[in-house]
Order: structure tokens, then C-alpha cells, then sequence
């Protein structure tokens, strides 16, 4: 019989002094270029990518400025795990990371003998953040005959003590495949994405209590009534969203999926429930289709769609220069932690490579309530 256990972990967002780390996040955020000034900076980077032989990989969340430049130089826009095959499968020596600090560490994992820098080692994800290692391992051992499958959402030290790691566009697959063979799971750390698979496949599942700030955000209610307002939208949703928001998904998938949806729907208008950074990549796309940011507030609010990571808001042009000049920002992984954390996310690999429709879809294109697989 399934079932499915959340465990609590409450992990303060507050420093010492008070400040919460999301404030001190987007206090660090990157002041706006002027526009001569922007195109010294790129330029500058340009030229250094070559003469370092370095490639730049960026995360459909950073800036507009970054995809951009991303794109320009021979590099890719992508989702955190495409962007660390693409550095590993790169001729490029070192590797510039434009995202969060776990994908940094997945670069590293995958390519331990490259150089790997980051505009700024500060910018993390408040779902890593609230999956220490420490607890995280101490919980694990606590229940020995669960399968530990851990989102791509963690740090090296996580994925080191896991059996499998999963991204959202093969988590469903695999957690069937776990299902099938008689496995119960212990699954860390976002919680809706934990549901909405163990709604999905009816596995056994016991869950660690984490979510993402931004996602956490989304409102059911509100988007009910924007629906109203926009009949002909289609609805896309990434499943670290609440159930509410889920529930009234017309395609619910990654970060990649939502994109092919976007490019390969006839619809004219989407609803888009997720960081509104992939925004950029699907006018890119997408130029004539209408994009609808999710609500993540009510009427009253300040602000009633502003679903954006203040640590993806920390990565801009001068910190990638910086890295390039200076050599600021390299991401290290000890070799132990490294070769078991790769032990996880090659078990993945060779999964998808084996079952390869375990994230292709048919080749005619768009798929409603695709999934998260």
C-alpha cells in the first residue's frame, strides 16, 4: 500500500544580524550597465573566452544579457543538467557557470579535470539551502531500507549519500522504474515536486520538507481568476509549484519542456508558472506568442507576479568578466564527495540513455499534461 510521509526541517533564513539571505541576495544583485559600458564588458568577455579557451554555459533564469552572450559565444542556454553535460562534452578547459552554486557543482562533478568559475559563489537555491548535508545524511541512515532519490536542486555532499539523482524531466520515470522493482523512496528535497510524482505513480514515498521560494509563491486562487480573464491561455507549470497550481496545469514539465510547449503549441497566449527569467528564452523562440506570468500574489500586492530567484539576479556581466580576469569564483568538490556524488547522477544518465522515452516525447510535438518526465 502506498503512502507518502513528510518529514519537517526548518532551516533559518535568518543571519545573525537579522538579515534574511534572500535580502542580502538581492542586495548583492548587479547594478544595470550603461550601455557603452555594456558593450565594453561584453566585448571584453568575448575576447578572453577565446584567449582562455573557456566557454560560457548559462541557466534559462540569469539575465536576458547572459543567455544572450551565452548563445553568441558557442555556449547554451539550458536547464542545470543539459549545462553540465554541455561543459563536460565542450573542448573548452574552463568552464564559466551562469546560475546557482549546485549546478556549478554538478559542472565540477562531471567535469572534474576542467576549471570550473562562478560569477559569484553566493548565489545558492533555498532548496539546497534547506537540505544540510549533515541532517540530510543523518535522516537517510535513519531509514536504511529506503532508495534515496535526491532532486538535481542539491549540493554535491547530498548527491554523494544518494542512490539516485533525477531532474524534473525524468523524475517520474525513474521513481516508476524504483516502483516496480518493490522500492520504497526517501525523496529530498522539494516537497511539491515529491507529491506530485507520488500522485503520478503511487509510490511509496517518505519526503523531506523542502520547497522553492520562488515556486512556493504561486497562488491556486489567483490563478483561477487570471484564467477567467485569459480563456484561451494554456497553462505551464513547473511541479515545484503547489498542488492548487498543478491541478489547473495544461502541461506540467521542466524548464526545457514548458520552452518546447511554448515553441510547438498552437495556442496564442500561455499562462507561464515558473521563474520569469525563461521569459526572455520564449519571446526568443516564440516571438509571436503572448506570455502570461503566473500570479504569485493577490490584487493588493505590490507586486503580483514576481516570481524571480534573487540568487539567479546575482549572476551579471562584470562577475563574468571578473572570473575570466581575475580567476574569482572556482567551484572545488573533494574528490571522495565527487566520484559518489557521480555514482548518482550516472545511474541517471545511463537510465535516460537506456529508456530514452523516459523524456522523449512523440515527434509530432505538443503534448498536454506531458509531465514531469
Amino acid at each position: 500500500m502506498s503512502s507518502t510521509q513528510t518529514v519537517s526541517y526548518d532551516y533559518d533564513l535568518q543571519d545573525a544580524s537579522g538579515a534574511t539571505c534572500t535580502a542580502h541576495a538581492w542586495a548583492k544583485v548587479p547594478a544595470p550597465l550603461a550601455a557603452d559600458e555594456k558593450t565594453r564588458v561584453k566585448d571584453r568577455i568575448k575576447a578572453l573566452l577565446k584567449a582562455r579557451n573557456a566557454v560560457l554555459v548559462a541557466h534559462y533564469y540569469v539575465d536576458g544579457d547572459l543567455q544572450d552572450l551565452a548563445m553568441e559565444t558557442g555556449g547554451c542556454v539550458s536547464d542545470s543538467l543539459e549545462m553540465a553535460r554541455f561543459g563536460r562534452d565542450h573542448s573548452a578547459q574552463t568552464l564559466i557557470v551562469a546560475g546557482v552554486k549546485f549546478m556549478g557543482e554538478s559542472a565540477k562533478i562531471l567535469s572534474p579535470e576542467k576549471r570550473v568559475l562562478m560569477p559569484d559563489l553566493d548565489a545558492t537555491c533555498s532548496l539546497d539551502l534547506g537540505c544540510p548535508a549533515d541532517d540530510f545524511i543523518q535522516f537517510c541512515d535513519a531509514h536504511p531500507d529506503r532508495k534515496v532519490v535526491v532532486y538535481a536542486n542539491t549540493s554535491a555532499a547530498v548527491k554523494a549519500r544518494a542512490d539516485w539523482m533525477v531532474t524534473s524531466s525524468c523524475a517520474l520515470s525513474i521513481v516508476n522504474h524504483l516502483k516496480a522493482q518493490g522500492e520504497k523512496i526517501l525523496w529530498a528535497p522539494d516537497r511539491h515536486l515529491g507529491r506530485y510524482i507520488q500522485r503520478e505513480t503511487g509510490a511509496d514515498m517518505l519526503m523531506w520538507n523542502g520547497a522553492c521560494i520562488v515556486h512556493d509563491e504561486f497562488k491556486g486562487l489567483e490563478l483561477d481568476l487570471l484564467k477567467k480573464d485569459h480563456p484561451k491561455a494554456l497553462v505551464l507549470v513547473h511541479p515545484e509549484s503547489p498542488e492548487s497550481v498543478v491541478a489547473q496545469a495544461d502541461v506540467v514539465g521542466s524548464t526545457s519542456q514548458l520552452l518546447k510547449a511554448v515553441v510547438e503549441s498552437d495556442a496564442p497566449e500561455f499562462i507561464v508558472a515558473t521563474d520569469n527569467g525563461i521569459l526572455h528564452r520564449m519571446r526568443q523562440m516564440a516571438p509571436n506568442k503572448v506570455l502570461i506570468e503566473a500570479p504569485t500574489a493577490g490584487n493588493s500586492a505590490t507586486c503580483k507576479s514576481c516570481a524571480h530567484c534573487p540568487w539567479m539576479a546575482m549572476n551579471g556581466l562584470q562577475g563574468v568578466l571578473d572570473c575570466l580576469e581575475q580567476g574569482v569564483g572556482e567551484i572545488t568538490v573533494d574528490e571522495a564527495t565527487r566520484v559518489k556524488a557521480h555514482g548518482c547522477i550516472d545511474r541517471m544518465l545511463n537510465f535516460v540513455a537506456q529508456n530514452p522515452a523516459a523524456i522523449t516525447k512523440p515527434a509530432q510535438g505538443f503534448v498536454p499534461n506531458i509531465g514531469a518526465a
